[in-house]
């Protein structure tokens, strides 16, 4: 699969030429630690490259990061649709645009600082990464869907005032920004706004090992990408979710305040896009009700919605971890 690279001029850097023959993986190497590639000026997102190195063969992996970022691009170029390449590139225009305009609020939450961020009984369970220690701090209101304690006050707090901050840019300025998805017409992409590394640190090392545990079917796959945003409810935001699947393999949804009424989250089971529509078995059905700072866990294809918030208004964190 993987094509030869050069510098150019159609000769090989000596140290490609022992894996120009080899192919990638066709299962990742999880126990890999990829390089980071948020420092460079690249056509593609940094996070595939890092998401692709996982594949790279044996031979590859103690190159340098020039190296294999030789050899990843090239099977990119060679591969990746003319489309798809257009389209990332007007992303990340449009991200440098925002960079370069919107002065953040509160820069530290652009770096996952574990200790200010999570409460402790979810570092620690994470932390020792046995199945037991994370079975202990979590509760299955429904099956397949599990909640627990995650979001330090004063982070949800942070990162609410930011989020408002985001709408008084947009508000002053009249920037048109993309909202997290077709239901949602309020909220932000937090990635569009330089929390992407973050929100990568957040899958790769917290909710990674959660999946492990609680989906043994999607673990087998790598969860190398997310798309994380805010969705806002209230009487002059969006009011209700309706029935929906998400476009995920894992979903995290966690609760940032404020003070509301009603939102309650309603369940009714796992489902391939042919039966979508298919009634719920009773042990199915399910409802969550929000807590400020405790997290849900599910499946992207687990069936759900939000009911109307009455009153107040409601901000949720949501990651969809997806491979």
């Amino acid at each position: 699969m993987a094509m030869p690279t050069g510098n150019g001029n159609g000769v090989l850097f000596p140290a490609m030429l022992q894996v120009t023959s080899s192919r990638l993986r066709l299962s990742p190497n999880s126990e890999h630690k990829p390089e980071a590639y948020d420092d460079l000026q690249l056509e593609f997102s940094p996070l595939l490259f890092s998401s692709l190195e996982r594949y790279l063969p044996p031979a590859m992996l103690n190159l340098s990061r020039d190296a294999k970022i030789q050899f990843m691009r090239d099977i990119l170029v060679r591969y990746f649709p003319e489309a798809e390449r257009t389209r990332v590139q007007k992303q990340r225009e449009y991200r440098e645009r925002i960079m370069s305009n919107y002065q953040p609020l509160y820069k530290e939450l652009q770096t996952l600082d574990e200790t200010k961020f999570f409460v402790p009984s979810f570092l620690q369970a994470v932390n020792a990464g046995t199945e037991e220690s994370l079975r202990k701090i979590i509760i299955e209101p429904t099956p397949g869907v599990y909640s627990f304690e995650m979001l330090q006050p004063n982070f949800c707090e942070m990162l609410i005032s930011e989020v408002e901050n985001i709408e008084r840019w947009v508000h002053d300025t009249k920037f048109k920004i993309m909202r997290p998805n077709t239901m949602n017409k309020y909220g932000a992409v937090l990635d569009d706004f330089g929390l992407e590394p973050m929100l990568n640190k957040l899958m790769d090392v917290y909710l990674r090992p959660m999946a492990k545990v609680f989906f043994p079917e999607i673990s087998r796959l790598a969860l190398d990408s997310h798309h994380g945003f805010i969705v806002e409810y209230g009487a002059d935001k969006d009011v209700e979710l309706g029935f929906h699947v998400d476009d995920s393999e894992v979903t995290l949804n966690v609760c940032l305040g404020k003070d509301f009424f009603g939102g309650e989250l309603y369940f009714r089971g796992v489902r391939c896009d042919k039966h979508v529509n298919t009634v719920p078995h009773p042990e199915e059905i399910g409802d969550y009700t929000h807590i400020p700072g405790r997290a849900v866990l599910h499946r992207g294809r687990h069936r759900h919605g939000a009911r109307a918030t009455t009153s107040g208004q409601r901000l949720n964190l949501i990651l969809w971890c997806r491979r």
